[in-house]
């Protein structure tokens, strides 16, 4: 699998040291650099500043679906991940679904797509943007 970027662009591996026994595990997504590049992209076509929004919301084939969208700034509460210069805002109820979640792009001959790998869906729809957790 592709090197994994997260939180200011460092790799996985070098955020796979122990965290200290006191203190919890910081919450954490993950973005491949396919991923960065098409929302870099994204960001350079509809000439939009600010960063991705990623949410979950009830709804879809499976009970919860993925949401993202443009956002010119994070809210107050919000997860704020840095990959290279693409931020992702995340609110805390949605990071309650998506902790530990890759966000990749994937491209074939029938389609081209974002890709969400969570570790918390128990179950996905065909379409692979409605889960269950």
């Amino acid at each position: 699998m592709a090197e994994l970027m997260q939180l200011g662009g460092k790799s996985s591996a070098e955020l796979a040291a122990p965290a200290e026994a006191d203190q919890p595990a910081a919450k954490q997504i993950f973005v491949t650099p396919k991923a960065v590049g098409k929302i870099r992209e994204a960001f350079a076509r509809e000439k939009v500043t600010g960063g991705l929004r990623l949410g979950v919301h009830g709804g879809g084939c499976s009970g919860l679906s993925y949401q993202f969208k443009f956002a010119p700034a994070p809210r107050a509460n919000d997860h704020v991940f840095r990959f290279d210069d693409v931020a992702v805002f995340v609110d805390p109820k949605s990071m309650l679904f998506l902790d530990g979640m890759t966000l990749d792009w994937n491209e074939s001959l029938l389609q081209s797509g974002f890709v969400f790998k969570n570790p918390h869906a128990q179950k996905s729809c065909g379409c692979g943007t409605s889960f269950t957790a």
